[in-house]
């Protein structure tokens, strides 16, 4: 790789709706100056193409760092891109929820701080999840998710969630959505594999993959998720009625999210995970076939309705910019 850094050059592909394309301009222009790169080059998203095209043509132009700018609809249509290019991503988070960024625990809202890890960071190696998603036609789709895929209630709730609402009240719009899901008494019925174990069934709520488990308003929905650990981690969910669903809430925003996060309260709480209403595993393939097309969430987007789907890791396939001090972290 080249040591003259006034000869690299970073693509910018950022989303129109979630960000300020002046004042981005202005900023990542000036960062790259003062880090001696080359005038950045810039790539608009669109809802005919939410990144993967605009991406792949970056690095066909020569991209030397991919800058996503954007909310996680971005962020995983990047990934999906640039996985297996060896072109590192840096993060400048916007819109609801910054999944990835969180799970990093990168700086959310300042970009001036983003863009100098971006330009003066190193590669942090994450995981990725890949899922081939069969629709009920049985044609078949390949996607990535950096976060997590989802069938069930979070896949409803993402059906349910008012885009205008979200675009006003941000992540509290996801409230309504969640009381119209816990009022959907479908459940899940599927027949899976776990790596080489033994084919199962199961009825459940909710079927959750996760690269790592983090969530807004302090959720910390699979609390042993690593994002480069070399696994995801599997929750089924199958709350016992109301009750039930009080267990769970408490168990993953107040033991998992709160006590977990501390030494201390990791001796206290002990290491139980799993009980009638959650159930965690981890592992590196998870396959399935539902009775019934569902609907499958990737990272927060829905992306329709599967009939089965074949999920894996690939680890490290995805170099990001963090900053140098949390490198080995």
């Amino acid at each position: 790789m080249t040591t003259d850094t006034a000869r690299k050059t970073a693509a910018v592909i950022y989303n129109p709706i979630k960000v300020d394309i002046d004042a981005l301009r202005a900023a990542v222009t000036a960062a790259a100056s003062a880090a001696g790169w080359a005038e950045p080059t810039w790539y608009e998203t669109s809802v005919e193409d939410v990144g993967q095209g605009v991406t792949r043509r970056a690095l066909d132009d020569g991209a030397d760092l991919i800058i996503a700018a954007g909310g996680d609809g971005t962020v995983r249509a990047v990934a999906e891109a640039v996985r297996g290019s060896g072109t590192s991503v840096a993060l400048l988070p916007s819109g609801t929820g910054n999944l990835l960024a969180r799970n990093l625990d990168l700086t959310l809202d300042d970009m001036e701080h983003s863009l100098q890890v971006a330009f003066t960071g190193v590669d942090r190696a994450i995981d990725l999840g890949v899922i081939d998603i069969e629709r009920d036609d049985r044609t078949r789709t390949r996607h990535v998710f950096v976060v997590m895929a989802g069938m069930g209630m979070d896949a409803k709730m993402i059906e349910n969630t008012d885009d205008d609402l979200k675009a006003k009240a941000g992540w509290a719009a996801y409230l309504k959505a969640i009381v119209t899901s816990l009022r959907d008494p479908n459940e899940l019925r599927l027949r899976f594999r776990l790596d080489e174990g033994k084919t199962k069934r199961a009825t459940v709520h909710t079927v959750i993959l996760g690269n790592c488990g983090s969530l807004p308003a302090n959720v910390l929905l699979l609390p042993d998720a690593v994002v480069d650990d070399g696994l995801f981690d599997l929750m089924l969910m199958r709350p016992g009625g109301a009750l039930g669903w009080l267990r769970v809430w408490w168990k993953v925003a107040w033991i998992n999210g709160i006590v977990r996060r501390s030494k201390a309260g990791r001796a206290i709480a002990g290491e139980r995970r799993n009980d009638g209403d959650l159930h965690y595993q981890t592992g590196t393939r998870f396959t399935a076939r539902l009775s019934r097309p569902e609907a499958i969430e990737l990272d927060g987007d829905g992306f329709g309705k599967a009939i089965a789907f074949d999920a894996w890791i690939d680890a490290g396939a995805l170099a990001v910019r963090v900053p140098a001090s949390t490198d080995s972290e």
